[in-house]
């Protein structure tokens, strides 16, 4: 079968190699930081990889020097001004959560640099993660102002346990990824110049096993964790609806524009 072209994107480059198809988010220029448009986008470009019958294997990286700086600072200033615009955007991050645990195929991500809120997310929804030693990887939600409410409060405790998770979802803090590999959050972390080399032969040898076992497999193990996805979404994009109408979102936001740290108001 001639494989069709790979569809097109604004703000995410799809290309294949083989039967492997890699996700770039490519706002290079912005860290790929996360707009309205990318988000939109990602909220799609899972869909279509699981339906794409050229390919068995999927890798997401971001292009140029970051996987993504998480949310997209004159985008989060917008909706900070005008939090009613933040309602659809949660439920678009409900939507990519669920297309990346319903991808039966495996999920790569090469996490070629810092990865933070909603770059975090996707980096550890995916099934394996290889990061550059250089890297950092974290979920600041909370210096925002903000409910990790998009899937960390899901994701993190999957991978390094509830007490390990709450230390790092409530203060924001960014971990490299050599702490990221002791702990278990990420599964190995290699300097830059092997990253790719890495991928690749995990890939290929995703790629010369049983594709079905391999994907039924994924299945069968995801299916605890999209019961919790389901038990905990919903209340997590309310919450963090809420809290992007509230002061010290807008002090969190004013303080990252001015490059200060925010002073937030008394509980």
């Amino acid at each position: 079968m001639t494989a069709e072209p790979v569809r097109s994107y604004e703000t995410i480059l799809l290309t294949r190699k083989g039967r492997q198809l890699t996700i770039t988010l490519n706002r290079p220029d912005a860290m790929n930081a996360v707009n309205l448009q990318l988000h939109e986008e990602l909220a799609d470009v899972f869909v279509y990889a699981a339906t794409d019958p050229h390919s068995d294997v999927i890798v997401l990286t971001g292009a140029g020097r970051a996987f993504s700086a998480g949310g997209d600072l004159d985008h989060l200033a917008h909706n900070a001004a005008n939090p009613h615009l933040f309602d659809h955007e949660v439920r678009v991050a409900k939507r990519i959560v669920f297309a990346m645990l319903d991808l039966d195929k495996p999920l790569v991500c090469r996490l070629n640099g810092h990865a933070v809120g909603l770059g975090a997310t996707l980096a550890l929804f995916s099934d394996v993660i290889f990061a550059a030693e250089h890297a950092k990887i974290g979920d600041p939600h909370v210096a925002l102002g903000l409910v990790a409410g998009d899937g960390g409060a899901v994701i993190w405790a999957q991978r390094i346990g509830l007490g390990r998770a709450k230390e790092f979802l409530l203060t924001g803090e960014l971990v490299t990824a050599k702490k990221a590999e002791e702990i278990g959050l990420v599964n190995r972390c290699v300097p830059a110049a092997e990253l790719d080399a890495t991928v690749d032969a995990f890939c290929d040898r995703l790629l010369q096993g049983a594709t079905q076992a391999i994907r039924w497999t994924k299945i069968l193990t995801n299916m605890e964790l999209k019961r919790i996805a389901t038990a905990v979404m919903d209340a997590g994009v309310a919450y963090e609806a809420v809290s992007a109408r509230t002061a010290d979102h807008r002090e969190g936001v004013k303080a990252l524009q001015e490059k200060r740290k925010p002073k937030f108001g008394a509980l």
